[in-house]
């Protein structure tokens, strides 16, 4: 005959448990400080900054409005985007609170 048999490996010895779960543990934590823990931080400020807004700060909403805190209820704000024009919206649109005084510098 030519051709030989083929014979299958001998399997692997088992490898420690340790060693097959230590590459997920390791992206696990490495997952958790560089996606999770930040963001965690960042919703944690944002839900400050809106439960400390009250009339007379100047916001930006997720809706690219820029105006100024005239009224504070439970889930809605009421912004003076202009003289005379107030639009209700709810809290959790507005983005970031302002310096005081950059509407006028606009």
């Amino acid at each position: 005959m030519f051709i030989s048999n083929a014979f299958a490996a001998p399997s692997a010895p088992g490898g420690d448990l340790l060693t097959g779960i230590l590459p997920m543990i390791v992206i696990f934590i490495l997952f958790y400080f560089m996606l999770i823990r930040p963001q965690l931080k960042q919703a944690k400020q944002q839900k400050a900054m809106i439960e400390a807004l009250k009339a007379g700060d100047e916001v930006a909403t997720s809706g690219g409005m820029i105006g100024k805190v005239t009224k504070v209820t439970e889930s809605f704000i009421s912004i003076e985007i202009a003289t005379n024009t107030v639009v209700n919206v709810q809290k959790h649109t507005v983005q970031t609170l302002l310096p005081p005084g950059t509407i006028k510098a606009i």
